[in-house]
């Protein structure tokens, strides 16, 4: 190898150690950046960050009598319900108006079809998804797993409040819940 050969060679070698030198600075300070990076995103998509959604809800249980009486929006309640899940989850009221500001209750009926104990999950989604941060599930069904013996039936209450932020463009939301069977835990292995 000729001394050129050798000096070209180092000259890449310290050139491939500056790039992954500044690939590791630059991944680290990315990690730092992540937690504003995501504050910006939320603010310029408008999706509320957890933060936020936190400090509404807050907002909502400290304070629930500022009802904007002179604005409605009507509230829709969907539920689907995983096909192999033998249960039915029908709300009582499919749609209500509500004066934001105000707390409101609306019960579900479940019930399990089957002879056996089942656990389920729901989990909400809204539409548009732009009134997520909006909308405040004071106490909910969906906040824990569910387990009905077999052929239970069962009311469970929603209780919540659409908060007088909500954007005057949007008159309606719908709340709705995807109900999924929960795994049965495995029993714990036979020790000898």
């Amino acid at each position: 190898m000729s001394q050129d050969d050798s000096f070209v060679a180092e000259r890449r070698k310290r050139r491939t150690l500056f790039l992954l030198a500044g690939l590791a600075i630059g991944m680290f300070g990315f990690g730092f950046a992540m937690v504003p990076l995501y504050g910006l995103l939320c603010k310029v998509t408008g999706i509320q960050s957890v933060a936020q959604r936190t400090e509404i809800g807050e907002r909502s249980r400290l304070a629930p009598t500022g009802a904007v009486q002179d604005r409605w929006v009507t509230v829709k309640l969907d539920t689907s319900v995983q096909p192999d899940l033998p249960w039915t989850l029908e709300p009582m009221e499919r749609k209500l108006r509500v004066h934001p500001g105000e707390t409101h209750v609306v019960k579900f009926v479940v019930e399990n079809h089957s002879g056996q104990q089942i656990t389920s999950q729901a989990l909400p989604s809204f539409a548009p998804w732009q009134a997520t941060g909006f909308f405040t599930k004071l106490e909910c069904f969906c906040f824990t797993q569910q387990t009905l013996a077999g052929n239970e039936r069962r009311e469970m209450p929603l209780r919540f409040f659409v908060s007088p932020d909500l954007p005057e463009d949007i008159s309606s939301i719908t709340l709705s819940y995807s109900v999924m069977r929960v795994p049965d835990p495995k029993p714990p292995a036979a020790t000898k």
